[in-house]
């Protein structure tokens, strides 16, 4: 790749377009090894200047401008002043809310323009997404109206409420501390009232918004972070909400750790190393097992993803909750610290880069210490300190409630409330389109096609067949996962005329559709995709989605399910898949589709030929205007 060009296809465009999917994804998956998504270096220059300058450096100097002890040219106040955990967490969830942080950029499959969210969510007229709106009332229907703008401004108001406010000092303090600032709790109240109202409207604003990490930090600002401000608190009402900061940190490591168990996430960390524009090529084959005629996980992958990342993950968080020792807790926090350097380090595709910054650093400043007397030694406290143990209950409870349900029910939990960061084992479509259809979801608000999006890149726009080459490496990426190998075999099961249909990535469909995607599934199933059959009206067959559910207690590994979903007829097809067998393939499947147990079928529906002739004599399995919310996958406000 250059500086500012991307880089070339493996195959001419002219020569690759004409072959048959299974052979581009073979060129376009072995082409990844060593080249990734193959973008310029000079957008991983933006990402690091947003990452560095706009988040944490502007994050910084508000911090430093509305309080009185953190000041923006002397870095050792940046760490012993817990206020800093409170800002910069508003800050980043600003930012998220406003499309400027993971979701932004060519990485998320925004081009021209790079920001999605914001220029949607101030739209009326735009597709909104309502978890339970067949059970909520004034939450139905899928269109934003004038009401969801107000709320969504309302929403970014009450965010830089407390970020703007002036912090004001602790009275209460363990012996030995130096001066300590928080925000005040009740500028936390808007945010913690507008944000689930904005859910129960718009689910995508509120995942966008990170809300499952984010708002605990805000609750436990609001409450314990009252009790430490009383005029009679106790030091030990400040020290509690150091500790419950340290929980939700942790807890989110934790989960994020468990998550990877089972066959996905070592089929994770090859493709994100190969888009790496740091390392070397070596290093990047050593995580294949005999690149590029064998993409399957190496061994030296395995030990990577599972040593490297999964036990960190897991272990090291465990150790800085329960250790008394300051040595240790200085040893875990700088080892998370290197572990989120290797992850922003790699640019994978959606990554959330900021948030890699805000954790590395907040694990820092939560247990690398400072001295006596100069500030506030984090280190020292652990959760034996907590002084009123019978409260740990309930936070425990609404911290692991998302990830322990959303690991036995996926289909009820979004991936982010989960705790599947990238664990692999996510939710996925990929859409197939007859030949027009793309060009006719233009015809929704703010849609524009991202092949048109990438002839506008600047300053070295795409040609039209290398845009649509460049969008074809989304395919590729996905087939590189377990849950690629298994959407492509249903398109191959059910699609005579798949050779001739427009393939997308669901993901990035979503983006166009929606504004935003993080890797969520249930963001483009049966509901986005009736959604846009309302307003299309297209006919049987012209829009095929395969779809599948995350694998619910993956190291158990239980069937995968999946679904297929015609436009026109609603959801047709259920079925499972064995995740060893999507493991055990190469990602162009060379051997034909992986083995598919159907479980369901909808009356007189036949594979392969219903689909691809257009009949419309087939009923759809789920009526046209009940496919839109309330389903049973996606169901939380999340």
């Amino acid at each position: 790749m250059g500086f500012i060009t991307p880089s070339p296809p493996p195959v001419a465009p002219e020569e690759f377009l004409p072959l048959p999917l299974r052979e581009r994804l073979r060129i376009l998956t072995t082409n990844w090894v060593e080249d990734g998504f193959g973008t310029p270096r000079v957008l991983h220059v933006v990402y690091v200047l947003k990452m560095l300058g706009l988040y944490f450096a502007v994050g910084l100097a508000i911090t430093s401008a509305t309080t009185e002890f953190v000041q923006f040219t002397d870095p050792s106040t940046w760490f012993d002043n817990i206020v800093v955990y409170q800002k910069l967490a508003i800050w980043l969830m600003l930012l998220e809310v406003i499309g400027l942080g993971g979701a932004f950029g060519p990485l998320c499959g925004h081009f021209v323009p790079m920001l999605g969210n914001i220029r949607y969510w101030l739209r009326p007229g735009t597709i909104r997404m309502a978890p339970w709106g067949r059970h909520v009332p004034l939450t139905g229907g899928d269109t934003r109206t004038v009401a969801d703008v107000v709320l969504y401004l309302a929403v970014l108001a009450a965010l830089a409420y407390p970020l703007l406010l002036d912090a004001e000092p602790v009275s209460a303090l363990p012996v030995g501390t130096g001066p300590q600032e928080l925000v005040p709790p009740v500028a936390f109240v808007p945010i913690l009232v507008l944000m689930p109202l904005m859910g129960l409207r718009d689910k995508v604003v509120f995942l966008a918004a990170r809300s499952e990490q984010y708002l605990p930090i805000m609750l436990f600002s609001a409450t314990l972070g009252a009790l430490a401000m009383r005029e009679e608190a106790q030091a030990t009402d400040f020290v509690n909400l150091v500790i419950a900061f340290k929980i939700v940190i942790c807890l989110v490591w934790i989960g994020a750790g468990v998550s990877k168990f089972g066959h996905h996430f070592e089929n994770v960390v090859p493709p994100m190393v190969s888009n790496s524009p740091g390392q070397l090529n070596v290093v990047k084959r050593l995580h294949y097992r005999d690149a590029p005629e064998d993409l399957r996980p190496s061994r030296f992958a395995w030990f990577m993803g599972h040593v490297g990342g999964t036990t960190v993950e897991v272990l090291i968080p465990i150790v800085l909750l329960v250790t008394t020792n300051d040595t240790v807790a200085l040893l875990g926090a700088v080892a998370m610290l290197i572990f989120h350097i290797f992850i922003t380090s790699t640019f994978p595709l959606a990554v959330p880069l900021e948030w890699n910054v805000y954790f590395g650093y907040i694990a820092l400043v939560l247990w690398a210490g400072t001295d006596a007397g100069a500030g506030f030694d984090a280190s020292t406290y652990n959760i034996w300190d907590f002084s009123e143990p019978l409260l740990l209950v309930p936070i425990f409870a609404l911290l692991c409630f998302g990830p322990v349900l959303g690991n036995l029910r996926p289909d009820l939990v979004s991936f982010l409330p989960s705790m599947r960061q990238y664990a692999g084992n996510w939710a996925s479509a990929v859409w197939a389109m007859r030949p027009g259809i793309e060009e006719r979801l233009g015809e929704l608000p703010l849609v524009e096609n991202q092949i048109d999006q990438l002839q506008r890149m600047n300053p070295m726009p795409y040609t039209r067949d290398d845009a649509e080459v460049t969008l074809q490496k989304a395919l590729a990426w996905r087939a590189m996962h377990s849950q690629g190998r298994g959407l492509f075999s249903v398109l191959y099961e059910h699609l005579d005329d798949l050779e001739g249909r427009v393939v997308r990535e669901g993901e990035f469909v979503a983006n166009t559709i929606v504004g935003w995607n993080f890797g969520d599934g249930h963001l483009h199933d049966e509901r986005l995709v009736a959604a846009v059959q309302r307003r299309l009206g297209l006919q049987p067959g012209d829009l095929v989605v395969a779809y599948c559910e995350s694998q619910a207690t993956p190291w158990a590994n239980p069937p995968q399910h999946y679904r297929v979903i015609d436009a026109a007829l609603g959801v047709v097809e259920r079925g499972t898949w064995d995740v060893r067998d999507c493991v055990a393939e190469q990602p162009w499947l060379p051997n034909g589709p992986i083995p598919l147990t159907t479980t369901w079928t909808a009356p007189g529906f036949r594979r392969r030929h219903t689909l691809t002739t257009g009949g419309g004599a087939i009923p759809a399995a789920t009526p046209p205007d009940a496919r839109n919310e309330g389903t049973t996958t996606g169901g939380v406000a999340t």
